[in-house]
Parts: C-alpha cells; sequence; structure tokens
C-alpha cells in the first residue's frame, strides 16, 4: 500500500540577523526576503525518497502569511503533490506550542496520512520543538535525528536509524507516525520547471484559516503562546572595520588577507 506522507516547511527571513519588535516581542519580517527553511528542505527530500522508492504523495503544508505560497511552489517544483497553507491574522504571534496546534488541526483536517515528516530545526529560532509538539497533539510516535527510514508494507511500520552523538539506533515504529529528519542528511533535488508549473496551471495549493480549521482561538497566535519575550535591553551590534585594501598582485594582496586574519586572532600559522 503507499505511502500517504505530510512533510511540515517553514518560511523562514533568509538572514541570520533576526529583529525583534520590542512592542510585542515577535520577530520583524518586514523588509527581509524569506526562503523555505533549510532543514525543512532534508525533510522534503527524505519524503521524496520514499515516495520514489515506495510509491504514494507527499503533502506538504506551513503555517505562514500569503508570502509563503512561494515556498509551497519551490517544494512542489522539487516534486511535492501538492501544499496546504494554514494563514490568518489569528495565526499571528505564534509560538512553537501554537504553531504545532494549528499544524495538527490542518493534519486533522487532511484525514488520511500514515506518515509525517518533519524538519530538525529552524533557521530563525532553532527550537527543534514542531516535531515533537504536533506528535504530542495527534498522540503519535515520535523518532528524531532521524537519517533513513525504511517501510514495511505488510505490517505498515518504519524502520528508522536515528542518530546520536557517538552511535545509531534502530527503532521499528507502526504508522501513524511523526519523524524529524537530522540537518544536513540529504542533499535537497532542485527544482523542475515542469513541476513548478503545476503550482501555476493546476489547483494543487489550498489556503486554510481558522475558520476552514476545528480552531480553538485562546490556543492560537499570541492568545495561545505562552512563550513571551518579556523584555529587550539592547540588540547587540556587531561593529565592522570596512578595511579595503586595493592591490592588482595576488600575491600582495593574498599576504596582507593572512595578516589582517592572524592580528584578529582569526588565523594561526
Amino acid at each position: 500500500m503507499p505511502l500517504k506522507i505530510i512533510v511540515g516547511i517553514k518560511w523562514v527571513p533568509n538572514t541570520t540577523s533576526v529583529n525583534i519588535d520590542p512592542k510585542t516581542g515577535t520577530l520583524i519580517r518586514e523588509g527581509i526576503p524569506s526562503v523555505v527553511n533549510p532543514h525543512d528542505l532534508t525533510a522534503v527530500e527524505m519524503a521524496l525518497k520514499l515516495k520514489d522508492r515506495y510509491g504514494g504523495t507527499v503533502t506538504a503544508i506551513s503555517m505562514a502569511p500569503p508570502s509563503a505560497l512561494a515556498g509551497l511552489e519551490h517544494v512542489i517544483g522539487m516534486g511535492v503533490d501538492r501544499g496546504i497553507l494554514a494563514s490568518d491574522r489569528a495565526f499571528a504571534g505564534a509560538d512553537t506550542l501554537a504553531t504545532s496546534y494549528v499544524l495538527s488541526k490542518v493534519i486533522e483536517k487532511i484525514g488520511e496520512y500514515d506518515l509525517i515528516i518533519m524538519g530538525h530545526e529552524t533557521i530563525d529560532s532553532s527550537t527543534a520543538h514542531i516535531g515533537a509538539q504536533v506528535a504530542s497533539w495527534l498522540r503519535l510516535p515520535y523518532v528524531y535525528y532521524a537519517v533513513d527510514i525504511e517501510y514495511n508494507e505488510q505490517d505498515r511500520s518504519i524502520i528508522v536509524r536515528r542518530m546520536l552523538e557517538n552511535a545509531y539506533e534502530t527503532y521499528k515504529v507502526y504508522l501513524p507516525a511523526v519523524v524529524s529528519i537530522a540537518m544536513h542528511t540529504y542533499e535537497p533535488r532542485r527544482v523542475k520547471v515542469s513541476n513548478k508549473l503545476r503550482a501555476k496551471t493546476e489547483d494543487v495549493i489550498q489556503v486554510w484559516t481558522s475558520k476552514d480549521l476545528d480552531i480553538d482561538i485562546n490556543c492560537a497566535g499570541l492568545r495561545g503562546s505562552p512563550t513571551v519575550v518579556s523584555a529587550i535591553d539592547f540588540v547587540p551590534k556587531v561593529p565592522r572595520k570596512n578595511l579595503v585594501f586595493k592591490e592588482r598582485d595576488p600575491k600582495k594582496a593574498a599576504k596582507w588577507l593572512i595578516d589582517q586574519l592572524i592580528q584578529e586572532g582569526l588565523l594561526e600559522l
């Protein structure tokens, strides 16, 4: 029996410089270009490998503003079958608990699924909470730091190989289940134009609001977020010297650069 896979992705600021609104304590996203969280692309690749190996479908889900439609189009370009975006002003300002609640409601509405795959963590918060919290809301078994998954169609189970600091563990888990993929496990495949055109020409992406989901509004957005930034005393600034060495001789330029790195304590010879 083919696998029905759901994979979670997050639309994140494409920067390591994260700014916080001092009044709301939430991330400032305006004016910053966004991308699909790189560790979620690893999860997408795992989902597509399982689809290639065992057959089935892959549905990508995300909770984000409407701009995240571009992220769903990207993963459809990789080979994902369809995308669902949970987008509503009531979801704004959510921490991981409120986010995982909404995602679990999306999954419940989808209804038919075997395996939920999540990325290790996100580059904008690095909490690594979402996979475990979604599993908790749905009361499903959960394995994290996974590096490989094998599917046994006969008893509807998976064998998950999990990475630790100095060893590997192997688990047999009966479906449905949630698995988080260890970061950098797979190189995401490239987008195909023929696949990405489906996002523009076919009805493969849906947008669901709080009205489409069985949402308790007190569990979503800022209302449902117990994590609060109480105060921000200062935003650290990284001083830059902006040194420029205008030398056309590559040997002299290289020597100057090495000398500067040694002086700053960034390089030892």
